[in-house]
């Protein structure tokens, strides 16, 4: 029996079950307040305080249909254990609503649970960013039902390196070496008997166009690569044909940009006539991703006194917002409503230190136009949550506020 197919025989979206989800997500994650801006073009303004909201921010469908089956998962599997193999998505808030509905993290900062504890029959989520392929396949030994949440955008991907792989190219993925899509795409890559190189930005990309132009010292590629490249994996013989994957959440223009340096590092290389044999390339930026950092900038173009960006702060296409934010103005990258301590003090993710800190006076008197977006993995009751937060520090009634705030 293939553990593996479970699902295709199980209809997770019953209508009784979906109507069920809906419910439950709507309590969990809805913003009245979020719709009443959108309807009312992407703008707020109460007393001397302006909210601009970016045209696209939070769920994405992928998210959406993640959430959705693994608040089903709940449902239709009452009575049986039920684990997940790290987070649903990355924000914190999604992630204990599903502990709380009883499942348990095999893996991550909420785990909870070890793969040993796995039984025959019990469900086990496999997140959006989907898994290892040696994780699900001992999972699949121990005889577990499998609830599939991989995000369409993330399967594409696989499906291109695979055949990088087939036909002998190395897949060098722009990418963060240690996020659960990356390491994925990864083990699909080794399935097949390929090669891979993780590159994390510019300089890293330099450093390998660098070594197909001039060769180098081999051991100190390997040392400077070290997690990100697959085991074996030689610099002199394994760049010599490459094909570019990418993380689906990294930024597109330096995505574009990691291309065109590597293709033109093969050409300088090897010249026209063997590029086609060395060199492949396609588009592996997530819709979604790509149409919040559109609108981001977008945004950025109107006039604002300061950016606030909400999610995770292991959420990649949201510390991607974050960064571009930070390019035009004073930008402040919270996880929820909680980090603004008051309209003098706020504590927000920098990026650069990669921790928490405290800024004050970050808030201006008087009038000031507030830009707001949030990433793919954001629901929008926290954005509501941020905007009532900022509304109380400035002493403005609940009565002001034209709609109702809750369910």
């Amino acid at each position: 029996m293939d553990h593996g197919d479970t699902t295709k025989r199980i209809n997770l979206r019953r209508p009784d079950i979906m109507q069920h989800v809906t419910r439950l997500v709507k309590s969990h994650y809805y913003s009245p307040l979020v719709d009443y801006i959108r309807a009312r073009g992407n703008i707020l303004k109460i007393r001397d305080i302006t909210f601009r909201l970016a045209r696209q921010f939070g769920f994405c469908y992928g998210v959406e249909r993640a959430i959705d089956m693994a608040y089903a998962a709940t449902q239709v599997f009452a009575g049986k254990k039920i684990f997940i193999l790290g987070e649903i998505i990355h924000n914190p808030e999604v992630n204990s609503h599903l502990k709380r509905l009883g499942v348990k993290f095999l893996t991550g900062t909420e785990k909870d649970a070890d793969i040993q504890d796995v039984q025959s029959g019990d469900v086990v989520i496999i997140p959006a960013f989907g898994t290892e392929t040696q994780f699900r396949q001992e999972l699949e030994n121990r005889g577990c039902i499998f609830v599939d949440t991989t995000c369409g955008d993330v399967m594409s991907v696989w499906k291109r390196v695979r055949e990088y792989a087939k036909e002998g190219f190395t897949s060098v993925i722009h990418g963060k070496a240690w996020h659960e899509e990356t390491r994925a795409t990864c083990s699909q890559i080794l399935a097949s008997n390929g090669m891979y190189l993780v590159v994390y930005n510019l300089d890293e990309t330099d450093y390998v166009c660098d070594y197909i132009i001039k060769g180098g010292d081999k051991r100190a590629f390997i040392r400077k690569f070290e997690g990100a490249h697959s085991p074996g994996f030689d610099p002199d013989h394994h760049l010599q044909r490459i094909g570019i994957a990418n993380q689906t959440t990294m930024l597109r223009g330096e995505t574009e940009e990691v291309q065109r340096r590597l293709r033109e590092a093969i050409l300088k290389k090897y010249g026209q006539a063997e590029l086609p044999n060395r060199f492949k390339s396609f588009d592996t930026i997530c819709g979604a991703t790509q149409e919040r950092q559109d609108a981001l900038l977008e945004l950025l173009e109107t006039p604002l006194d300061l950016l606030i960006v909400i999610g995770g702060y292991n959420s990649s296409n949201t510390s991607h917002l974050a960064e571009i934010g930070e390019t035009k103005l004073f930008t402040y990258f919270i996880k929820n409503a909680s980090e603004i301590l008051s309209d003098k003090l706020i504590r927000h993710y920098d990026l650069k230190l990669k921790r928490e800190t405290v800024t004050q006076n970050w808030l201006p008197p008087g009038p000031v136009t507030i830009g707001i977006t949030a990433g793919a993995s954001t629901p929008n009751n926290l954005v509501e949550e941020t905007i009532l937060r900022i509304l109380q520090i400035r002493g403005v009634d609940s009565n002001e506020i034209p709609i109702p705030r809750t369910l």
